[in-house]
């Protein structure tokens, strides 16, 4: 995982969040997601997959809004100004990139555990 795209997941954790993990003894964290290689989304989902992941940068960028983020060229934590905070359109496409592989996982997961998605 990049460095941004660290900074693009930790962005995701409420401030009291981070801080109640920062005072958590240190422990060893192994991530376990659920296997859904073999599952493959149907062609008509693809639709909602950029529909999700625009949403999902949406929450996002909100959070941040209401912590009292805005927009800056670099990140800067300290005067809390981060480069993505626009629209999702004008993502660099490595952004959306991330931004869709959350909503394909998540899509993915609901599948593998039985849902149907059904318009």
């Amino acid at each position: 995982m990049t460095e941004d795209r660290f900074h693009v997941l930790k962005d995701s954790l409420s401030m009291l969040s981070i801080k109640k993990c920062k005072k958590m003894k240190q422990k060893t964290y192994t991530p376990q997601p659920i296997d859904t290689t073999g599952v493959e989304l149907p062609e008509e989902l693809e639709q909602l997959v950029e529909q999700m992941s625009e949403n999902v940068h949406d929450v996002w960028a909100e959070t941040r809004i209401k912590q009292g983020w805005t927009y800056g060229p670099e990140r800067n934590d300290e005067k809390k100004t981060h480069p993505c905070l626009v629209p999702y359109d004008e993502l660099p496409d490595e952004e959306k990139e991330y931004d869709r592989n959350t909503s394909i996982g998540t899509l993915k997961l609901i599948l593998k555990l039985g849902f149907k998605i059904i318009k």
